[in-house]
């Protein structure tokens, strides 16, 4: 879990991104932030998990976040399961050799976001969608249970942003805490029990029902945006803002 007491932040000779921002992250939940660009919203993940200091306020987390960030092309070419097993760099220590219960821990959580067939491919030959993947099995191989993903879905085409989901859902199901950095409102509103929406003036914090509807996200995209019922399956919402052509 992960509290935050009247945080803010800005950069050197910048405005305040957010001030006086006070947040539960708690487990068993999905939390998901949302703003236009420019907002703060990956500054504010960083905050939470340790990676930037809050100009004011503090943070308390109970524990180590597993941090996944967005994916980027790497340097060297480690096997996928070397990336993975660098998860566990905190149990295993800096000069000892993973052991076969890490190996196995690597391999479940690949198999867990679907990539267990690239474990042995260089880390750089995957795309941008394959590396974001293999980062979340990163994140859980660590063992940590709080989660931060810092826009997981950017690089997914629709089938793998529907797992991603899915085992977002399932991680908080069984306790996890997930907080989730989205340009997707229809994710939020499919997967948030909370709801964090950073506008220009303020940040609002909330259960999702009550932050995730039209009047809301209409505010703060600037963009009418309605939502709807699915009378389908679990009768999920889906949210529907037009597309301006030239």
């Amino acid at each position: 879990m992960i509290e935050a007491h009247g945080i803010g932040f800005h950069h050197p000779g910048g405005d305040w991104l957010f001030r006086g921002l006070t947040l539960t992250v708690p487990p068993g939940a999905v939390t998901c932030v949302m703003g236009p660009n420019g907002r703060g919203k990956t500054t504010l993940m960083r905050c939470l998990s340790g990676l930037l200091a809050p100009k004011e306020g503090f943070v308390v987390r109970e524990e180590h976040v597993a941090h996944v960030p967005q994916a980027s092309p790497s340097t060297f070419a480690f096997s996928v399961l070397d990336m993975v097993l660098m998860g566990r760099a905190r149990s295993i220590g800096t000069f000892s050799r993973p052991r076969a219960s890490d190996v196995r821990a690597a391999r479940s959580a690949l198999r867990r976001v679907g990539t267990l067939e690239l474990a042995e491919r260089p880390f750089t030959e995957l795309s941008g969608g394959q590396r974001q993947l293999v980062l979340v099995a990163r994140a859980l191989c660590s063992g940590h249970r709080t989660l931060m993903l810092d826009e997981p879905a950017s690089a997914l085409d629709v089938r793998n942003q529907g797992a991603l989901l899915r085992v977002s859902r399932e991680l908080a199901d069984e306790g996890y805490a997930v907080l989730m950095n989205t340009h997707h409102p229809d994710h939020a509103a499919w997967l948030a029990d909370r709801a964090v929406l950073m506008h220009t003036d303020r940040v609002e914090t909330g259960s999702a029902a009550e932050l995730i509807t039209g009047p809301a996200l209409t505010e703060l995209f600037a963009l009418p945006v309605s939502t709807h019922t699915v009378p389908e399956g679990r009768g999920e919402r889906v949210l529907v803002a037009p597309h301006y052509g030239s």
